[in-house]
């Protein structure tokens, strides 16, 4: 189980700037710690002009690929699950953000943005997302917030896990966040 202190957690509303937040937390880690090995993915949204049509991962090495679509009209698509008006492409989302979640001793740091009801659909990556915290390696994750209150049910056993510690971001407090954060991040690398 993950350490208290060593788990992460960034939530908040769409667009409040959570995906924004992590990356600017892992720069200024890479500043400080020039050597840093951090494993893990982050997603992004596509956008056709001023329309969201969809989602795509990166890993932190620069490999990209599909996360979801409102565009693909594939065969292969209208066997994907959906979320919204979005089909998901789980193969290509577990293609990329599965290895990157693979235990390795000399990691420092685990980066998942998101944790969310697309990524849950793969029935291998929340068990891969238990071993990461398992492993008290430090880890910075993003999680939807719960909509009309209720909460996914992965994202519930993660937001409820003891290790956590959760930050609900909005546009006030985004930058205090991200201060404490890497403060945080930084305090566990410097003992690591």
């Amino acid at each position: 189980m993950a350490a208290p202190g060593k788990c992460f957690l960034v939530t908040g509303p769409p667009g409040v700037g959570k995906t924004t937040l992590i990356i600017k937390v892992l720069e200024s880690l890479k500043i400080s710690h020039p050597n840093l090995k951090v494993q893990g993915f982050y997603t992004r949204e596509i956008r056709d002009g001023s329309e969201r049509v969809g989602f795509e991962v990166f890993t932190l090495d620069g490999r990209r690929g599909r996360l979801a679509s409102t565009t693909n009209s594939s065969p292969e698509s209208f066997r994907w699950p959906t979320v919204g008006r979005y089909k998901v492409d789980l193969a290509s989302f577990e293609s990329l953000a599965l290895p990157e979640l693979q235990v390795k001793e000399d990691t420092d740091l685990f980066i998942i943005d998101e944790v969310g009801k697309m990524e849950l659909y793969s029935s291998s990556f929340f068990p891969a997302v238990l071993r990461v915290l398992e492993s008290n390696i430090p880890l910075l994750a993003s999680i939807p917030i719960p909509k009309g209150g209720r909460d996914v049910p992965g994202v519930a056993r993660l937001r409820n896990h003891p290790g956590a510690t959760i930050f609900t971001l909005n546009v006030v407090n985004r930058d205090a966040i991200k201060e404490r954060i890497y403060a945080q991040l930084l305090d566990l690398l410097q003992k690591h």
